[in-house]
Order: structure tokens, then sequence, then C-alpha cells
């Protein structure tokens, strides 16, 4: 491993300034990803801005609207665990414990879990060229190994899968990021905290340099008659990134109409994938088995798969369909 300086922020604007000053850091959260990247040599940071310790990013605050606000250093564990979350938002606890393993989720933030790299072998290897680690060298998983690689979204320069479990259950409750960075705070909505590779494979997120993750906030908690479901397949019951996944929220009235649906897919794409035209698909009437296939068709006729990973568009389409017949029952 490359040497490193290692620096402790003590608040938020002290670690933008330290990174501003050194523009080969990286904000160091709990390091499940990043310290194996720098093992690998995919990483090389000169420098390293421990942010685990800002006062007040580890809790978990009540908004105004009866939301959440979660500091961006709260960990993976304490954020399933946490009882507000479980009643209120039950489809992120949920994608929390699906993710990593319990070891690893005492360790994980929240805010280094929105920020995973991907687990493609071409990219972890870096006797193999990459577009999304050295931009330009091309993208050999096209047509090589592909198997749980992405069939929405990609491009000639990236066919990768975003890692994280929590992220799409994030983008399936429409949460906000805020951020922190030289030019001040903003918020980034979910998913449009992503971007698709396109000609830039290297980016994952709109992040701009320098700019830290302090929180996460949740809106208003869904009324009674919402019910929400994360669902994931993967190769191994154990330790294993998904081969496809669905965190669906769903709105019914007493009549049990649709009046909202949202419903993010993960493991299919470069980023949490909003199933739009499912949503469309569902809303204004009962969910039975019938509407459930045709929304998972609607969203699934336009995936793009490649020569070994079509059988994610079955998979993927057979789990939005039994995960909406399950909430609707």
């Amino acid at each position: 491993m490359r040497p490193f300086r290692f620096e402790r922020a003590t608040d938020a604007q002290q670690a933008v300034a330290l990174l501003g000053d050194a523009p080969d850091a990286r904000y160091l959260g709990g390091g499940t990803n990043l310290v194996d990247l720098m093992r690998l040599g995919v990483e090389t940071p000169g420098t390293l801005i421990d942010v685990t310790r800002l006062v007040g990013y580890d809790r978990i605050d009540e908004g105004d609207d009866g939301g959440l606000r979660i500091g961006a250093a709260v960990r993976n564990s304490d954020l399933a665990a946490d009882p507000r979350v479980r009643e209120r938002y039950p489809v992120l606890a949920e994608a929390v414990l699906h993710g990593a393993s319990g070891q690893l989720r005492n360790l994980a933030t929240v805010g280094g879990n929105l920020l995973q790299r991907t687990r493609c072998a071409y990219f972890t290897d870096v006797t193999k060229p990459c577009n999304k680690r050295a931009l330009g060298t091309g993208c050999p998983a096209r047509e090589g190994r592909h198997h749980n690689h992405a069939i929405f979204g990609h491009s000639e320069h990236c066919v990768a899968t975003h890692p994280s479990d929590m992220a799409v259950a994030l983008a399936a409750l429409g949460a906000t990021v805020h951020a922190l960075g030289p030019a001040g705070a903003r918020t980034i909505p979910i998913p449009g905290f992503y971007r698709l590779p396109e000609d830039a494979p290297h980016r994952d997120t709109l992040l701009e340099p320098g700019e830290l993750i302090t929180a996460v906030e949740l809106g208003p908690p869904p009324g009674r008659q919402t019910r929400q479901r994360y669902r994931k397949v993967r190769e191994r019951r154990s330790f294993a990134f998904a081969l496809a996944s669905v965190a669906a929220v769903l709105d019914l009235e007493s009549s049990g109409t649709v009046s909202d649906v949202r419903i993010a897919l993960g493991g299919v794409a470069h980023m949490p994938w909003r199933a739009t035209r499912a949503e469309v698909a569902l809303r204004g009437a009962p969910v039975t088995p019938e509407r459930a296939t045709e929304a998972a068709q609607a969203e699934l006729e336009y995936a793009q798969p490649l020569r070994d990973n079509s059988y994610k568009v079955e998979l993927a389409h057979n789990l939005i369909a039994a995960t909406l017949m399950e909430l609707a029952a």
C-alpha cells in the first residue's frame, strides 16, 4: 500500500478545507470499501481525512415534518436497528440488513455506503484496462465476464452495476442527500444523486470535487395504507451482492386501488434504477396478478442485456411481480 498522511477533522468545514489543501485526499468513513481499494492499488490517496467523529453526524434526528435526518457517520447497523426506521421506513431497514455482513455493518457508515464503488472484477484488477479506473483504456467486461453486470443504462464505456442495497431503498423512498463543499451546502435528491456511465464512467455521482455528504433526509413517514418491502436475489444466502433486487413502496386506498407506488431496482444498472414505467402502469387500479405482470413487463421490455446476463431480465420481471403481489395481499 502506498504511504499516506492521516488527518482527523473535528467539523465538516475543517474536513472540506483539509481536502481542498490536498487534491489527492479522500474522506474516510468506515473504510470498508476505500481501504480495500487502497490495498488493491485502485485508490492511491496521498491523504485520508477521517470524518467519523464529526460532532452530531452520528445521530438520527426527527425532522419538523415527521421525517428523519440521518447523519452521514451513522453506522449501518445502528440505522437498521433504529426503532423509528424500522417502524416508519421498514424497506430501508430491510435493505441495510441485506447488505454485507454484521461485522461490516457495524463499521460501515451511511455516507460511505452511498459512495461505495462497483465490484466489477476488471475495475478491481489494476492489471486489466477499465474506463472507470482509467478513462480511455476500454471496457473489457462488455465482451468478457459480465454475468452480473447492467441490463439498463449502460454504455460502450461501462457496463458495471452499483452495489449498494441501502441506496435502492432510499431511491424508492425519495430521500435527499445533504452535502457540503467549497461552494457551500446543497441538497441532491436520490436517485438524481447518481449518474449513468455515458462517456464518463469514472464519475458515479453528481458530487463536485471536495464535497462531503453530511446527512440523508427522509420525508414524512408514509400513511397507514402504505406497504414497503425490499427483496434481494443473490448467488448465496450469506454476504453477497445482488443479482437483482427491488425496493417497493405501495400506497393503497381503502378499496385496494393503487394511489401511488415507487419501485427501485438494484443490481441492474450503474445506479439504483427507478422503474417509472412500471409505476405508471400500476397507478389507478388494484394490484392483480395480471397487472403486476404487465407492470414488470412495461419496465423490462426496455432492458438491454449483454451476452451472458439476459437471465436478469426474467429474474427482475419475476421479482417485481412477486413483490407487488406480496404487498397487495
